[in-house]
């Protein structure tokens, strides 16, 4: 496994993949290891969680510099990332136990009660462009709950994949409590079908999901599955353009457009089209591109360059389609792959900045005659993952948001995860959720416990 820097084009580490041999002893160290982690007691879990928030603090700068290395990322939103890893682990440190305790029903018995029982080994296959954060949503909650964790990271952050296991290895977990396989994704199959893995959940593409939930379906094991996006950006007439023209260039790029929940489609109504979109347009050119290591970069380059030349052929695509370049569109000069932030108006459904999910600074137009059109356009999509809306009548965005088909409506305000709220999508953005009471529920056995 290599780990190239996007900025430079430069190998900066390689690594051997673990052989047939090292893979089934790390898979039996797990399976060895669970019966006695989910025999800790919460307090006792919690205590370690703990350790490796603490951890993540005290090494922010060598672990967001290695994510920015790796695959990326501006720096400043690395050290978010690891901020956001700490708060993750201390909010099921702390809420954990109460989200899985025995929880009483009355019926015809004298005692009945359901449980939430861990699972097992959960095998994690886990993509580049939030290459802690995502593991860390997995893991703080699988292993609260009494699971142990095996994780299939993404072949080009294999830096980042060994640094994780490290951190939980030096917080004090059991060996087999955390464990990384440095595979490439061709064996992800087998290791799905291994005896020793009793779930998966992976964070991906839909072409991922699909193969892995098929795997997993043969097996009868239960699968997550948080897959692409193309989150429509709703501005209604009555929103402010400017200010919804500010949030929209912001909500395109964050990781440099490489994010599931990105605002993908700007859906805007006609009445406010033309100022939001000059607007939108100035934005998007007054970017800064350029070195992610340096603190004034907002856009740093695409993680790997097939993705930067699969982004261009859309927007080539869109364009021959019918729709007008405003700005961009075009891989900028020099080393490293980066992608000029692109504005593409008068996309219509058909189009590939429309129908296919963009990942990279890419941004699509599109007018609606009013709101019921936009909610129409929002939702004619094979995406569920997430949705914004943008209005100066908030109790109207609250009606509205019941006609969006996502996940995830945020009204005046760009699509996020939160520990506190469940995350995931519908349709081929997938199924399940993560985070939240609901996230740390869906890898446990939910035990009925009848007694008279």
């Amino acid at each position: 496994m290599k780990a190239i820097n996007p900025a430079t084009e430069e190998l900066i580490s390689e690594f051997p993949d673990h052989d047939a041999a090292e893979v089934e002893r790390r898979l039996q160290q797990a399976r060895a290891t669970f019966p006695s982690w989910r025999d800790f007691a919460f307090a006792e879990r919690a205590g370690l969680l703990k350790q490796a928030a603490a951890l993540l603090r005290e090494n922010r700068d060598r672990f967001a510099r290695l994510m920015t290395a790796e695959m990326g990322k501006p720096l400043t939103g690395s050290e978010s990332e690891v901020d956001k890893c700490a708060w993750v682990c201390d909010y099921y440190a702390d809420h954990a136990a109460g989200f899985l305790a025995d929880q009483p029903v009355v019926t015809d018995a004298t005692e009945s009660f359901i449980r939430y029982e861990p699972l097992g080994p959960v095998l994690a296959v886990m993509p580049w462009n939030f290459p802690f954060w995502q593991v860390f949503r997995f893991l703080a909650p699988g292993l609260m709950a009494g699971n142990v964790g095996l994780l299939k990271h993404a072949s080009n952050v294999p830096g980042t994949a060994l640094a994780i296991e490290a951190l939980f290895h030096e917080a004090g977990f059991p060996e087999g409590v955390m464990t990384t396989l440095l595979v490439p994704s061709s064996r992800t199959a087998e290791i799905v079908r291994h005896p020793a893995v009793c779930a998966v959940t992976l964070t991906g593409s839909d072409k991922a999901g699909r193969e892995v939930a098929a795997e997993a379906g043969r097996c009868l094991k239960k699968t997550v599955l948080e897959l692409g996006g193309s989150d429509p950006f709703i501005v209604l007439a009555d929103a402010d353009p400017p200010e919804a023209a500010r949030q929209a260039a912001k909500a395109r790029t964050i990781n440099s457009g490489q994010s599931c929940i990105a605002a993908k489609r700007f859906i805007v109504e006609e009445a406010i089209a033309d100022r939001f979109e000059e607007e939108f347009v100035r934005r998007m050119e007054e970017l800064k591109v350029g070195d992610p290591l340096d603190r004034a970069t907002e856009v740093g380059p695409m993680a790997r360059e097939d993705l930067l030349g699969d982004l261009d052929d859309q927007v080539r695509r869109t364009v021959e389609a019918g729709a007008r370049l405003r700005t961009g569109g075009q891989r900028l000069p020099g080393k490293g792959w980066y992608y000029a932030p692109t504005v593409l108006s008068g996309v219509e459904p058909g189009m590939a900045a429309f129908d296919e999910e963009t990942f990279g600074p890419v941004a699509a137009v599109v007018r609606a005659r009013d709101a019921a059109q936009a909610i129409e356009l929002a939702n004619r999509s094979v995406f569920g993952l997430g949705a914004s809306l943008w209005t100066g009548d908030p109790a109207r965005g609250r009606d509205l948001a019941a006609d969006i088909e996502a996940g995830s409506v945020f009204i005046n305000g760009a699509v996020k995860s939160d520990p506190r709220l469940p995350f995931g999508g519908i349709k081929t953005s997938g199924y399940g959720r993560e985070l939240s009471e609901v996230g740390i529920r869906e890898f446990v056995n939910i035990k009925t416990v009848w007694i008279r």
